[in-house]
C-alpha cells in the first residue's frame, strides 16, 4: 500500500470516528473541520480543509471528483452575503432572472432558455436545498435569510443521480449551523445602511446554541431586516388613444412616492439535535419567514434611471415555515440516513398591469388608421350603465404551495474498496393558484361570473409527484484510480385542474373561460355553442378560492432512467484529475391551452474533465473544469394568445465552457480569491416555435412561407431563433475576485478588503425578433470595500456596497409579449451605492 494510499484511509478513518465517536467530540471537531472553501489562512498562509457533503458523505473538497464551490460561514460575514444575490455573485457558473426579492430563477453552466417561472411552467433546472430538503418552488427557490449558516455548496453540471429532478444543471446547498451539546454560545449583529440614491436600512440578528444535557441541545437563530427602496413612482399622465371616443382620461399615478420599493424580512429557526446514543442522533428543526415588500424592483428608462409610472399599488407578502426531520445512526455497518420535511409557502401579490391595457389600445388604434370600422380596444370595455370606464388593468394574485419530501438512503463505510450510497426518494407539490385580471367598475356582465371586475381568472391546482430509487457504487480499482457509476430511475407525473379565462360575456377564443363551462357540461358540443347555459355548471373550488367551473383537467405521466460514470486518478495527496459523463433530466407537463400538445421532458448530457490541486505546502488552491453539454429538446416558455404561457420543446443546443477557481494564502495576512466561467452556447438546430400537435415533438425544418402540412400550424413563418443562436441569460463571461489584508492594532485584529464582481453581456430572450425589441442585458462590474477591527468578542466594520454606483441589468422585461408591450421595458437592477456600520458581539 503506498503512503498516499494510507494516508487518504487514515483520513477516512478519522472522519468515520468522528461520525460515531461521542456526540461533544464530534461536534468540536465538525466545527473545526466546516471551513470555508475560499481562502482561510491557518498559520502563515496555510490554507484550511474545506469539509463538504455534496456526494451525501462528509468529504473533503479536494478529495470529491465533482465541480463544487463552497462559500463558508466566516467568508458570507467577510462578503455581507445576507440573500440569494448576495451568494450567486461569487457563484461564476450560475446566473439568475428575478423580479424581486423571493422570485428569482436560478441557471447553472448556462442551461438556459428564459421565460421560466410562471405558475403553468417548466419545474426549475437547478435544485436549491436547505440542509437535506428541496426549497425549489414554481416560482423560483425560498430566498432565505442567510445567517448562522455552515456554508453554501454550489455544484456544477446535472445532479440527477442523487439529487433527482430540479437538479438537471446543477445543485445549491445552504447548510445551517447545528445544535452542539458541548458548550453554550450566543451572539448578536446589528447593522445600519443608507443608500445614495434610496432609503435607510437597517439588520438585527442573533443565534443562542444551548446544551441542554450532555447528549442533547438546542439552536435558536432569529432575524429583522429592511431593505430600503430605491426607485420611485412618479407623475406621468397618459391618454390612452381610445379617450377620443370615451372621454376617459389622462391617467396618472394615484399615489406618487419616492423609494417605494422596500423591503421587511422578520425570520427564525430552531433546531433539537438529540443523541440516543453513541449511533443514533434525531435533529428536527423549523425554520419560517416572512418577507413584505411594496413596489416593483425593475425601472422604466422611459420614465428615467430608477423611475417608474405606475398607476396601481405594488406589494407581496410571502411567508413560509419548513418542518424537517433527519435521522442518523447504523445498522451493521451501513450509515443509514433519513431526511424528510414539509414545506408551506403562501404567496400575496398585487401588480399594476395597465401597460397591457395602454399598449393594446394603441395597437387597435393604429388598426383603426388601416380599417375605419375597426373599434377602438377602450370600447369593449363599460360599467353597468354602459358608461365608459379607465380600462387600466391591476393584478391580484395568491400562490398557495405544500411540499412534502422523504429520502431514505444507505452508505457503506468510507474506507472501504467497494464504496455504495443510495437509497429511496418521494415527494408531492401541490401549488393552488389564483390570478385576477382587473378593472375597477367592470360591467356585471364582462366580469367572470361571481367575481366583481375581474376580467381574467385563473383558479387552478397544480400537483406534482415524483417517486425515485437511486444509487453510486465507486469501486478503488487501484490505490489511485476510483471509478464510480450511478443510476437513478424515476417515475413522475403532473396535473392541473381548475379554470382560466374570461367571463361568459367577454368575446373570447373559445378556448378559455366560461365558453368552456357549457360545452364541458354538454359532451361533444363545439366551442361557444352552449354560451350562457349556466345549469349544469359545477364550480371548482381550492385553497383560494371557487371558480365557476372545471374547464382545465390534464395529467400526464412519464418514467425513465438517468445516469453518471466518473474515473477520478489521484497523482498525489496534492493533485487529482477526474473524467465525468452524468445526465439530468427536467420533467415534461402539460399546457393548460386546449389544443397546445403537453411538453416532453428535456435532457442534459454532460461530458467533463476537471482537476482539484494544491501547492506550496497548502499555500495555493487551484481548481478548475472544462466541459461539453448537449440540450435535448429544452423546454422553452413563451406567452401566447390572450397572455396564456405555452411550453414547447425548443430542439437542442449544446453549452461547452471552463469554471476555475483559486485561493492564494499569500502569507503576512494577505490573501486573495478569485473565480471565473466561460461559456460558450449555442443552438444546433432551428427553434421554430411550433411542435407536432400528435408527438410534440419540436419541428426543425420550417422555412418561411412553405405550408406545413398540418392544419394546425399551417404556413410556416420561418425561424424563431435559427442555428447557431446563443442560449439567453448566461453571459459569455462571469468571474470575481477577493482580496483580503489582516493586520493587529493593539488586541485587534483588523482587516481591509475588496470584492470585485463582473457579468458579461447576455441576451433575455432567446427569439430573435424579441431580442430585436427588449434589447440585449449590458455587463457591469460591482466593487464593495470594507474595514474593520474584531477581538473575538467584538467586532466593528465599516462597508460600502457598490463603491462606484454601477447600475446593473439584471433582468429585462415587459408587462405582456414583447410584440406589443415591447416599447415599453423594465430594467431589473442592483442597489445603489450603500453606506453601512455593523457591530457585532459573541459570548
Amino acid at each position: 500500500m503506498t503512503r498516499s494510499r494510507q494516508r487518504k484511509l487514515e483520513r477516512d478513518s478519522q472522519r468515520k470516528h468522528l461520525k460515531f465517536a461521542s456526540a461533544p467530540l464530534a461536534a468540536a471537531v465538525a466545527a473545526v473541520l466546516s471551513t470555508p472553501a475560499m481562502a482561510q489562512q491557518s498559520g502563515e498562509g496555510v490554507l484550511e480543509n474545506v469539509i463538504v457533503t455534496a456526494q451525501k458523505r462528509t468529504e473533503n473538497l479536494q478529495e470529491v471528483p465533482l465541480s463544487i464551490q463552497a462559500i463558508g460561514s466566516e467568508q458570507m460575514e467577510e462578503l455581507h452575503i445576507q440573500d440569494f444575490e448576495d451568494y450567486v455573485r461569487y457563484l461564476p457558473t450560475v446566473s439568475y432572472q428575478t423580479f424581486g426579492p423571493g422570485f428569482a430563477q436560478v441557471y447553472m453552466r448556462g442551461v438556459a432558455s428564459g421565460g421560466d417561472g410562471n405558475h403553468s411552467g417548466s419545474l426549475p433546472s437547478v435544485g436549491v436545498y436547505l440542509d437535506e430538503q428541496p426549497i425549489t418552488t414554481i416560482q423560483g427557490a425560498l430566498d432565505v435569510h442567510l445567517y448562522d449558516v455552515a456554508r453554501v455548496e454550489a455544484l456544477a453540471g446535472p445532479q440527477g443521480t442523487l439529487y433527482g429532478a430540479s437538479s438537471q444543471a446543477g445543485t445549491l446547498r445552504i447548510i445551517s449551523n447545528k445544535p452542539d451539546a458541548t458548550e453554550f454560545s450566543a451572539g448578536y449583529d446589528l447593522e445600519g445602511s443608507t443608500m445614495s440614491d434610496g432609503g435607510d436600512g437597517y439588520l438585527v440578528e442573533g443565534f443562542a446554541n444551548i446544551p441542554l444535557t450532555s447528549t442533547a441541545a438546542v439552536r435558536l437563530v432569529g432575524w429583522k431586516r429592511h431593505d430600503p427602496g430605491f426607485i420611485d413612482n412618479v407623475s406621468r399622465p397618459r391618454t390612452f388613444p381610445s379617450s377620443v371616443e370615451t372621454g376617459i382620461g389622462p391617467l396618472d399615478v394615484a399615489n406618487p412616492k419616492d423609494d417605494y420599493n422596500d423591503a421587511d424580512t422578520t425570520g427564525a429557526r430552531a433546531a433539537l439535535k438529540l443523541d440516543l446514543n453513541d449511533n443514533w442522533t434525531i435533529t428536527p428543526q423549523v425554520m419560517l419567514q416572512e418577507q413584505k415588500t411594496r413596489g416593483t424592483f425593475g425601472f422604466d428608462p422611459s420614465v428615467g434611471e430608477l423611475k417608474v409610472s405606475h398607476r396601481f399599488p405594488e406589494k407581496s407578502k410571502d411567508r413560509w415555515y419548513q418542518a424537517a426531520l433527519t435521522v442518523e445512526g447504523k445498522i451493521a455497518n451501513l450509515d443509514v440516513t433519513y431526511a424528510g420535511g414539509y414545506l408551506n409557502r403562501k404567496v400575496d401579490t398585487e401588480s399594476d398591469y395597465s401597460d397591457y391595457s395602454y399598449w393594446y389600445d394603441v395597437a387597435y388604434y393604429e388598426l383603426r388608421q388601416e380599417d375605419p370600422d375597426q373599434a377602438l380596444f377602450g370600447t369593449y370595455f363599460y360599467d353597468d350603465d354602459f358608461s365608459a370606464i379607465d380600462i387600466s388593468q391591476y393584478i391580484q394574485g395568491k400562490d398557495r404551495y405544500t411540499r412534502w419530501t422523504h429520502e431514505l438512503r444507505f452508505a457503506t463505510p468510507s474506507e472501504n474498496r467497494w464504496r455504495f450510497v443510495g437509497g429511496v426518494f418521494t415527494q408531492r407539490q401541490t401549488h393552488d393558484i389564483e390570478q385576477r385580471y382587473l378593472i375597477t367598475d367592470l360591467a356585471t356582465d364582462l366580469s367572470v361570473t361571481g367575481w366583481d371586475d375581474t376580467l381574467w381568472l385563473t383558479e387552478q391546482e397544480r400537483i406534482d409527484r415524483d417517486n425515485a430509487i437511486f444509487g453510486e457504487l465507486s469501486f478503488d480499482i487501484t490505490d489511485k484510480l476510483t471509478a464510480t457509476g450511478g443510476l437513478r430511475y424515476f417515475e413522475a407525473e403532473n396535473s392541473l385542474i381548475g379554470f382560466f379565462g374570461f367571463g361568459d360575456g367577454f368575446s373570447g377564443s373559445g378556448k378559455n373561460g366560461e365558453t368552456l363551462c357549457s360545452d364541458l357540461a354538454v359532451p361533444g358540443a363545439e366551442p361557444g355553442s352552449q354560451r350562457g347555459d349556466t345549469s349544469n355548471w359545477v364550480p371548482f373550488v381550492n385553497q383560494t378560492g371557487t371558480a365557476p367551473c372545471t374547464n382545465l383537467n390534464r395529467r400526464v405521466e412519464e418514467k425513465d432512467t438517468i445516469g453518471k460514470i466518473n474515473l477520478a486518478y489521484q497523482f498525489t495527496d496534492e493533485a487529482m484529475v477526474y473524467a465525468t459523463w452524468s445526465r439530468g433530466y427536467r420533467p415534461g407537463g402539460i399546457n393548460r391551452v386546449g389544443d397546445v400538445p403537453p411538453y416532453l421532458s428535456d435532457f442534459l448530457t454532460n461530458y467533463e474533465v476537471g482537476w482539484k490541486t494544491t501547492w506550496g505546502g497548502n499555500r495555493f488552491r487551484w481548481n478548475g473544469a472544462l466541459f461539453s453539454q448537449k440540450w435535448e429538446d429544452f423546454q422553452f416558455s413563451f406567452l401566447g394568445q390572450n397572455g396564456l404561457t405555452i411550453i414547447q420543446n425548443a430542439n437542442q443546443a449544446r453549452i461547452n465552457g471552463l469554471e476555475m477557481d483559486m485561493t492564494w494564502g499569500v502569507g503576512g495576512g494577505l490573501a486573495f480569491n478569485a473565480g471565473v466561467a466561460f461559456i460558450d452556447s449555442e443552438l444546433t438546430e432551428d427553434y421554430c416555435g411550433v411542435a407536432d400537435p400528435v408527438t410534440s415533438e419540436p419541428i426543425t425544418n420550417c422555412p418561411a412561407g412553405v405550408d406545413s402540412g398540418i392544419e394546425e400550424i399551417g404556413v410556416f413563418e420561418g425561424p424563431q431563433a435559427p442555428e447557431g443562436t446563443e442560449l439567453p441569460v448566461s453571459p459569455k463571461f462571469k468571474g470575481n475576485v477577493t482580496a483580503r489584508y489582516e493586520f493587529p492594532i493593539g488586541n485587534f485584529d483588523a482587516h481591509l478588503q475588496g470584492a470585485l464582481v463582473h457579468v458579461g453581456k447576455r441576451w433575455a430572450d432567446l427569439r430573435v425578433l424579441e431580442r430585436s425589441i427588449i434589447g440585449r442585458l449590458d455587463s457591469y462590474e460591482i466593487f464593495d470595500l470594507a474595514a474593520g477591527v474584531d477581538n473575538g468578542k467584538y467586532s466593528f466594520e465599516l462597508f460600502v456596497g457598490n463603491v462606484f454606483d454601477e447600475r446593473a441589468e439584471i433582468t429585462r422585461f415587459a408587462q405582456c409579449a414583447e410584440a406589443v408591450c415591447g416599447l415599453q421595458t423594465y430594467i431589473v437592477t442592483n442597489q445603489p451605492r450603500t453606506f453601512g456600520l455593523r457591530f457585532g458581539q459573541k459570548f
